[in-house]
């Protein structure tokens, strides 16, 4: 399966100005910042640098990370990590069982409505593509 990769300015939750900063450091798409943002030393170091706590790269590159797949994109990207799937290897550990009603508990309690979740075929597919990306990115791992 072949990631999605998103224009940073689509990436919820982030300033025009710090995808100006991300710019000048060569982070010009989704694609671009988690692979940045695989080692943990080289996130602090784009946090130094961009003068912000850890905790905001951290986010940004979960974002970037759910972003991968094309049905969730940066559409759904934000409302999975507030419901507290933070990777792509973090959803295909998830079942739909326990998905569903997570992200619905989340939906109602901030918009007050449960029909603008998106259902449970849809976060099948969220979770099947997962299951894809993890397992094509094993066999280009793997000898």
């Amino acid at each position: 399966m072949r990631p999605s990769n998103w224009n940073l300015t689509e990436l919820p939750g982030l300033s025009p100005e710090h995808c100006h900063q991300l710019a000048q450091v060569g982070i010009h798409t989704t694609l671009d910042l988690f692979s940045y943002g695989q080692a943990k030393s080289t996130r602090q170091q784009l946090a130094t640098t961009l003068r912000l706590t850890p905790r905001y790269v951290n986010k940004w590159i979960a974002l970037a990370d759910l972003a991968r797949l094309p049905s969730v994109g940066c559409q759904y990207n934000g409302l999975l990590l507030h419901a507290g799937i933070a990777s792509v290897a973090q959803l295909a550990r998830t079942s739909l069982s326990r998905l569903h009603p997570l992200v619905k508990r989340l939906q109602v309690a901030t918009l007050r409505r449960s029909d603008l979740c998106p259902g449970p075929a849809e976060m099948a597919v969220w979770i099947r593509e997962a299951r894809l990306l993890l397992a094509s990115q094993d066999t280009k791992t793997s000898p």
